[in-house]
């Protein structure tokens, strides 16, 4: 089963807003309620980090059968720490059980996290996807073949990873980038490609409290090269990279308060993303996002079902 020949250009989200949010700190049965509950919301998605430790495969196949109609996905998927094999099979399986109903987000990860905490060989990420990819499509068709296969979005930063994206995989997912990064995104894959941007945002009021978390935020990424590149090639540079990342870095890539959370938000639908995840941003990873996630849908003008 080739890319091309199982492209999903056409896939569709129930809206233009979903989320993105971290699970590990909560039990796979609290995780199932959450997504009930941003399903009631209104919001077209909800997107699973693979980090701290939750295995995010058996993680959305519990949150899909939770649920009705809200798409779950994965951002990302680390493909380091799973088989090829096993990842397509997986997909196609969660793809067959809930028809249009999961994406399928892959990344390269961090040397930092490949070959420190894992012990796994990091090797050249470009050339590690890409035959990641090749061994995805060499799965025989006749697995779930009725139902084909979900959606493969990368973790894509640099133009030569982009352009992969498009031309292997069906689009990519820009994750800390400025609304013209999503924008370059798009004139890379070209116009049938999926682009899921993924957006920073706080809720609160206090503006104060607003830019900490956002450093806060950025605190975790800061120390890495691949975040350091993609931002130099977005214009900023190494005064920006300060623990937490400047004002100026903090301010442009998180959209701070309810106001500046819708407007980030559209100005990177604005920039050519088909769909944005809103990752609701508080003062520990473990902290219940539903709050500023009932804020936003109300900001966003979401129906609640």
């Amino acid at each position: 089963m080739s890319a091309e020949a199982a492209r999903r250009s056409n896939f569709k989200f129930a809206t233009q807003f979903g989320t993105m949010c971290v699970l590990d700190f909560i039990s796979t049965p609290a995780a199932c309620q959450l997504a009930r509950d941003v399903e009631a919301l209104g919001f077209g998605s909800i997107f699973l980090p693979e980090g701290a430790g939750k295995e995010s495969f058996s993680q959305a196949a519990a949150m899909l059968s939770a649920t009705d109609r809200i798409v779950v996905g994965t951002a990302i998927a680390n493909i380091h720490i799973r088989d090829a094999v096993a990842a397509e099979a997986a997909a196609r399986a969660l793809h067959a059980m809930y028809p249009d109903r999961f994406v399928l987000g892959l990344g390269v990860s961090h040397p930092q996290q490949v070959e420190g905490r894992l012990s796994l060989n990091y090797g050249k990420p470009l050339s590690a996807m890409r035959s990641y990819l090749e061994r995805m499509d060499a799965v025989p068709s006749f697995i779930d073949e009725e139902a084909g296969r979900p959606p493969r979005l990368l973790a894509a930063l640099g133009p030569k990873m982009i352009e992969l994206s498009g031309r292997v995989a069906d689009g990519a997912i820009p994750y800390l980038v400025l609304p013209e990064q999503t924008a370059h995104t798009r004139e890379i894959v070209g116009p049938d490609a999926l682009v899921v941007s993924e957006v920073g945002v706080t809720l609160g009021d206090d503006a104060a409290t607003n830019l900490r978390r956002s450093h806060a935020h950025l605190s975790v990424y800061d120390g890495l090269e691949n975040y350091r590149a993609s931002w130099r090639r977005q214009g900023f540079d190494d005064t920006d990279f300060v623990p937490g990342g400047s004002d100026r870095l903090a301010e442009a890539l998180v959209g701070l308060g309810p106001d500046g959370a819708k407007a980030a938000l559209d100005a990177h639908l604005d920039a050519g993303a088909d769909h944005v995840i809103a990752q609701v941003l508080g003062d520990e990873l473990a902290s219940d996002p539903r709050p500023g996630l009932e804020r936003l849908a109300a900001v966003l003008g979401l129906s609640a079902r």
